[in-house]
């Protein structure tokens, strides 16, 4: 039986040409991504911002949580999370934080009450603050922080130190990136938003490896052909894996923003964002940076020392 290929086995494309392209416009939407951030911000959910929590009890039956979220969707309220607790016929409805003040507060909880009916108790209405906290926050970003660089001393032991500049280069891009494609679409800023950013950075520095682990096995058995080429060779024959991994993830990632329902649906998004970028940085971001910072094979170097025992500086091939 043969085998499904979505690529061929002996691509010969050139990606190295493209670095003088792909770093100008990298830069450009980095640029960008940061203006963004300051200017629009993030569209922080309820989760971050606070909001105003309703207990609610159904008077007769079971309590409908899908149709109590629908009820905040048609009345434009923003992100309604809704939670069953205790008995079935108990729910909260969280409602976000309305513009306007205390008035618009109020409003939004009339409204809620006029749709809902008589079908349901309600128990207890209140201001909540936001449930992720500054220090949260904080624990979180060192969290993100202490793994690049943990990541950085072990790619920097197990391979040499370009590989791993490279390596977390090509990460921090991607997290600016998704950062700015939340400030540009305005897409809700969640806790699920931030397990996306954590899964983006794991699969970026998947990727990554893969690539320069392979460009690593050429460094070794083509002592002599210069690094574009071989970086070339290494990522055309990582291609039919990368396309195959990123193939699948993208047709699982679809399935959830298209039948995920509206909970995961800022995971859902952010990941399909983060699946491009991650596997453009992979390419034209992690590989050409081994270039400028003049990485050289065993011959190469003894053959560069030869020809200027005082080591004078080299040029990048």
């Amino acid at each position: 039986m043969k085998l499904l290929r979505l690529a061929p086995e002996d691509t010969k494309f050139g990606f190295m040409r493209f670095r003088r392209v792909s770093y100008p416009f990298s830069a450009v939407m980095s640029i960008v991504s940061v203006v963004m951030f300051l200017t629009l911000g993030m569209n922080f959910g309820i989760d971050f911002a606070g909001g105003t929590l309703l207990e609610l009890r159904a008077k007769t039956g079971q309590a409908d949580t899908s149709a109590l979220r629908g009820v905040g969707d048609k009345l434009g309220l923003g992100d309604v999370e809704v939670q069953a607790f205790g008995n079935d016929t108990d729910v909260t409805m969280r409602l976000r934080v309305q513009p306007g003040g205390d008035a618009a507060q109020q409003a939004a909880v009339d409204k809620v009450k006029a749709s809902i009916g008589d079908t349901y108790e309600f128990r207890r209405v209140e201001v909540v603050g936001p449930r992720v906290s500054g220090e949260l926050v904080q624990s979180g970003t060192l969290g993100v922080v202490l793994s690049i660089v943990a990541v950085l001393c072990y790619l920097w032991f197990r391979f040499e130190w370009q590989f791993a500049v490279g390596a977390v280069i090509a990460t921090m891009h991607d997290l600016l990136l998704t950062v700015g494609f939340f400030s540009v679409t305005q897409l809700e800023f969640n806790t699920t938003s931030i397990a996306a950013i954590l899964t983006i950075v794991g699969y970026s520095l998947n990727e990554t490896v893969v690539v320069l682990d392979r460009i690593r096995e050429m460094m070794r058995k083509y002592k002599r052909m210069p690094i574009a080429d071989m970086i070339d060779l290494s990522v055309n024959a990582v291609l039919p894996r990368t396309i195959m991994t990123a193939t699948t993830v993208f047709l699982a990632l679809l399935s959830l923003v298209l039948f995920g329902g509206h909970v995961i649906r800022s995971f859902s998004i952010a990941m399909l964002w983060g699946l491009f970028v991650a596997t453009y940085s992979s390419v034209f971001i992690c590989s050409p940076i081994l270039i400028y910072l003049g990485v050289r094979t065993d011959a190469q170097r003894a053959a560069d020392e030869a020809a200027d025992p005082k080591g004078a500086a080299k040029t990048p091939a």
